[in-house]
């Protein structure tokens, strides 16, 4: 390490959140290690700091060990959204376990400090509301999202155990709904999918009855809040997402009346283990790391629609 300029290494630092991260911790002075396979990041995500001195691109699948000097690591490498995660189930598995497992143990070689990026999946369809870290959840461990949900679960048992046994340092960060800028348009997320389908002029699709929440919190906000978990003394698990609850039948007339309020809302089959509710308790949040979310759910959705707009392919 250069004086105190952090060396991070980034797993999947091309795709949504991380392609984010690698945009702050340049800014902020840092270097940076990017590794992705492209599964499910974009190139075009960190194009513009490709060539800078403090960057480098390293074209990699976590599944597989990598040795590196580094003294961050932010373990974000993963498939996030149901569409791609239930595509290929046992890959999604492997990722996560194998992933985790490869970081960890790099982490504990050079004494790393390393940052799971873990999620409210981890609480199921939960019994308990809001969700606070103190619950266990309600998984099915053989449904249709278990590969994920599962998955994050074994991750997160990892890293206590590493810390346990090998006094890996460590930060476990549970995410809650996220969006913004750099979503993929297929990625068959609430508001990717509202947003794209609106800007096309096609009706919207709400799952079931519409009655399930989700909270949605901007990325600016969750950026800000992974990066004060990680130079926190707090290990975790600690939840970072928005409280704002909304129906996503709420969601969807929000979208259509910013995009075209005469489109057509159409309800199709409730996908299975479809959590009912979902919204964060972000006490801990506030008391170790005093952080909330700033960025106001019309703000955000304005910064959204326009990210589309300007780069989807109609």
């Amino acid at each position: 390490m250069k004086g105190s300029i952090k060396r991070n290494l980034v797993t999947g630092g091309a795709g949504f959140l991380g392609s984010h991260l690698v945009d702050t911790l340049l800014e902020n002075g840092e270097e940076v290690i990017c590794i992705d396979n492209y599964s499910t990041g974009e190139k075009r995500n960190i194009e513009k700091w490709i060539g800078h001195k403090r960057f480098e691109l390293i074209r990699h699948d976590i599944t597989l060990p990598i040795q590196l000097e580094i003294d961050q690591i932010w373990h974000l490498a993963c498939p996030a959204s149901p569409v791609h995660y239930q595509a290929n189930p046992i890959k999604t598995a492997k990722t996560i376990f194998l992933g985790t497992f490869n970081m960890l143990g790099l982490a504990r070689r050079v004494k790393a400090k390393l940052l799971l990026a873990s999620t409210s999946e981890v609480y199921g369809d939960s019994l308990v509301h809001p969700q606070s870290e103190d619950y266990w959840g309600n998984v099915n461990p053989i449904g249709i999202r278990s590969c994920y949900d599962e998955g994050k679960r074994l991750a997160e048992a990892l890293c206590v155990d590493y810390e346990r046994m090998h006094n890996v340092d460590i930060r476990i960060m549970r995410i809650f709904n996220t969006y913004g800028p750099r979503m993929l348009p297929s990625d068959g997320r609430v508001i990717s999918n509202f947003v794209v389908q609106a800007l096309q002029g096609q009706s919207l699709t709400v799952y079931g009855e519409g009655k399930q929440t989700r909270s949605f919190c901007f990325v600016d906000d969750l950026i800000k809040g992974m990066v004060l978990l990680m130079n926190s003394n707090y290990s975790g698990p600690i939840n970072i997402g928005n409280p704002d609850e909304y129906t996503i039948l709420d969601i969807a007339e929000i979208i259509r009346s910013k995009i075209n309020p005469k489109l057509e809302i159409i309800q199709e089959p409730l996908p299975s283990d479809d959590p009912s509710r979902r919204k964060p308790n972000i006490a801990l949040a506030k008391e170790y790391l005093y952080w909330e979310p700033k960025v106001s759910f019309s703000h955000g959705l304005d910064k959204t629609i326009k990210y589309f707009t300007d780069n989807l392919r109609v």
